[in-house]
């Protein structure tokens, strides 16, 4: 036992000592930050310069001292055109009323070259000052072009995926005159029934830290003032993930180490990747509204982490901050807000309605209140709004491009996850002469998923049964509902049973509707909706060859028919195109590589079941009932984080540590330890697998996961063919963060066990000693 025993050997506050990295998209990459700490510094040196405290602040100071006190308020508030996004109507007459008077910072839900320009116009033209407006929309997986959802894009385990998404979006989106996107969402979860698991990456903070900044970056590009880059918004800060019982908006109760080692990683990560803005959530923090939380706005967002750029609120957080029982009135919110490190409100108006009397009574500060509007003109003067606040209207792109819809499909290809595939079921035969598609979502274009925007109507996905027709023009295929997305009427099923029988191969197509997941979209049952497992128990009963696809945006409980099919792909929301990247998948013109980035429980009463989780006093004993586990249920989960078939097979290797001991003071160095794992196509075609890398601190001072992820690469292999995968890990990776509220990263003695492998589930195992 002593050669585990722990020590504190590395401590740090603040972060300031944290280094390194491990791979996730790369041959050699150096972390999900983009580098070791040293690198980083270097690259973030001109971080400053970039977010305008350089080239900008004599222009923002010099505004604000011309600025009233009206005008400076009216810089934090930021109106809705539409209304479409939160309750209540729209505010287009109050937005016009206010841009014209100058009081007004920014609109949101307001899209389309025409209709920007013309109230910018106002702002610019008929105001005192002629600030422009920033206006900003939720593109989350999408504009004209709809790519998956966020936690179909985690699948694919390859961070390019997001990057796809928002190069695409931020081109569209700008030429639109939206400046500003409230994405990427970088809640981390273990709460499959919180309807808004759809817009993240799923249960791990390394998975989604690497995606978060990837996509962050793509927005951003290297310079905001680029006509197809938009300013990225990270949120809801935070812990929003770990909301009760999967309700939305509900409370969340967390330990300052959970804080920080579960939820604060990927925020970190993206204010070092340079993100312009940051979203408060709408949970409360250990009894204290995020919206009015000091400690984590202020004290850990912009001291600790000097985050440069401004917080908005979410829509109306400010307002309900009444309605947690934390303000008094709508004064009470405005002082609480703004103190706490709020720099926008978004819809509700009580800093506007409140602020100036607060500020005379010194309730709030003039000294607080010009450093909200300076890291607001800041941005403004970054994307260039001041010289060019219009956007041409005649180059707006005005609905998805031939390229974009290519790269929608495969990305959408690549996002998928093949759970099953008994007696090689798949791939399906393209020269069948009679197949048959069945199921609620067989003919649908409801495939966009949540968050699609009002444009979705506008360019419906492709259906999965006109794609298969696309794939094999030579058979006959048919088509039969059965039964309805929801609703118990079977009425149907004889007429998809018949359709099944008649045909050499069925494709059944269930899951849930797109309105079932996203935010106020949680829901108690995670099983298919209706009589869709009715459904599929009556094709399985034709003892005819059928496959399963599942379009949804949270993990399911896959009951009893799971047995019985013989192959079962997860296709997610797949979005606009994504009827063809299913068929793609299905005839094999794509061969899946996608892994699961949450785990799929057995029944929800699982929930909350995760990889990462912590161990107990006793652990799960199959043949000792006085451990942890369910009476009723075998241990685990139906399907593990990190799993994934494909159309061949791999084998991967033990991971080879280049040292298996390495001084803590070396670590505190900066120095790495890399980790060769080899990987094998032992299969017959070609194909792609994810190499992962998993750590385990067995013994430390405060209770560490049983695993973590810390590395991960993509890797396309033929037939035959073998490469090794190199992963580096630091002291990042190796230590945690403690309950210190002032943020205290410590690495400590002992042993690291490494685990590599193709899931959560990795069995190769070697051991690496800090000393």
């Amino acid at each position: 036992m002593n050669s585990v025993r722990r020590r504190t050997v590395l401590a740090a506050v603040g972060g300031t000592a944290v280094a390194g990295g491990a791979a996730t998209g790369t041959a050699r990459a150096d972390g999900p930050h983009g580098g070791t700490a040293p690198e980083r510094k270097a690259a973030d040196s001109g971080r400053h310069e970039n977010s305008g405290k350089g080239p900008h602040e004599a222009k923002v100071q010099a505004l604000l001292a011309r600025m009233t006190v009206e005008e400076k308020l009216g810089q934090l508030q930021q109106l809705t055109w539409a209304g479409n996004t939160g309750p209540g109507g729209g505010q287009t007459e109050a937005a016009e009323e206010a841009a014209r008077k100058g009081r007004l910072g920014s609109v949101l839900n307001i899209y389309g070259a025409k209709y920007t320009n013309a109230l910018q116009r106002i702002a610019v033209d008929e105001s005192r000052l002629g600030i422009p407006l920033l206006f900003g929309l939720d593109v989350i997986h999408g504009f004209w072009t709809t790519f998956p959802i966020p936690l179909a894009q985690g699948a694919s385990f390859d961070p390019a995926v997001a990057e796809r998404d928002a190069e695409v979006s931020a081109k569209e989106a700008r030429s639109n005159g939206v400046h500003w996107t409230f994405s990427p969402m970088m809640d981390v979860t273990h709460e499959p029934r919180w309807g808004r698991i759809a817009e993240g990456n799923g249960e791990d903070p390394f998975l989604t830290t690497a995606f978060a900044t990837a996509k962050a970056r793509a927005y951003q590009g290297s310079d905001l003032a680029a006509k197809d880059r938009l300013a990225a918004c990270a949120k809801h800060f935070v812990a929003y993930g770990g909301a009760e019982g999967g309700r939305d908006y509900n409370t969340v109760d967390v330990s300052e180490a959970r804080l920080r080692n579960q939820y604060l990683g990927p925020f970190r990560a993206a204010v070092e990747a340079g993100i312009a803005t940051v979203m408060a959530s709408f949970n409360t923090i250990s009894g204290v509204p995020a919206h009015g939380n000091t400690h984590t706005l202020t004290d850990i967002l912009k001291r600790e982490w000097d985050f440069d750029g401004f917080v908005v609120s979410d829509y109306t957080g400010v307002q309900e901050m009444i309605a947690h029982g934390f303000a008094a009135d709508g004064a009470d919110a405005a002082r609480l807000a703004l103190g706490a490190g709020v720099d926008m409100e978004m819809v509700s108006t009580n800093l506007v309605d409140h602020g100036k009397r607060l500020l005379k009574n010194g309730e709030i500060s003039a000294e607080r209140l010009n450093d909200a509007v300076a890291r607001i003109l800041r941005l403004k003067f970054r994307l260039d709004l001041f010289d060019h606040p219009y956007v041409d209207e005649d180059a707006a792109v005005g609905k998805p491009g031939k390229e974009a819809r290519a790269a929608a499909r495969e990305t959408a290809a690549r996002c998928m996850v093949l759970l099953r595939n008994e007696k090689s079921a798949l791939p399906l035969n393209t020269s069948a002469r009679t197949l048959a598609v069945v199921g609620p979502f067989g003919d649908s274009t409801d495939l966009l998923g949540t968050w699609a925007g009002p444009w979705g109507e506008s360019f419906p996905a492709v259906t999965v049964l006109d794609a298969v027709r696309d794939a094999v023009p030579k058979a006959e295929v048919t088509y039969a509902k059965g039964v309805a997305a929801d609703g118990e009427d079977t009425g149907g099923i004889a007429k998809a049973v018949a359709a099944a029988k008649a045909a050499e191969a069925t494709v059944v197509v269930v899951g849930e509707a797109s309105a079932l997941s996203g935010e106020a979209s949680a829901r108690s049952d995670i099983s298919l909706p209706g009589a869709q497992e009715k459904l599929i128990e009556a094709i399985a009963g034709t003892g005819k060859p059928f496959v399963v696809v599942l379009v949804n945006g949270r993990p399911l409980t896959i009951g009893g028919w799971l047995e019985s099919a013989p192959a079962v792909l997860e296709a997610w929301h797949p979005g606009i195109e994504g009827g063809h990247a299913i068929a793609d998948v299905l005839f094999g013109k794509v061969n899946p590589g996608g892994k699961l980035p949450v785990s799929f429980p057995r029944a929800v009463g699982q929930v909350p079941i995760h990889y990462n989780h912590e161990n107990t006093g006793r652990p799960y004993d199959p043949d000792n009932k006085y451990t942890s586990k369910y009476l009723d249920l075998p241990n685990g989960p139906q399907f593990a984080f990190g799993h994934g078939l494909s159309y061949t097979t791999f084998d991967i290797g033990e991971p080879r540590p280049a040292v298996t001991r390495i001084p803590a003071a070396a670590l505190r160095k900066g120095d790495t330890v890399e980790v060769a794992v080899a990987v094998r196509n032992t299969g017959r075609r070609t194909g792609d697998e994810v190499v992962q890398l998993y750590l385990r601190d067995p013994v430390a001072s405060i209770v560490q996961p049983v695993r973590r992820l810390c590395g991960f690469r993509r890797v396309t292999l033929d037939a035959g063919k073998s490469t090794t995968v190199r992963f580096r890990l630091s002291a990042e990776h190796l230590g945690f963060w403690t309950h210190d509220p002032a943020g205290t990263f410590v690495v400590e003695k002992g042993e690291i066990r490494l685990y590599a492998g193709n899931s959560s589930l990795a069995k190769g195992e070697r051991t690496l000693t800090i000393t």
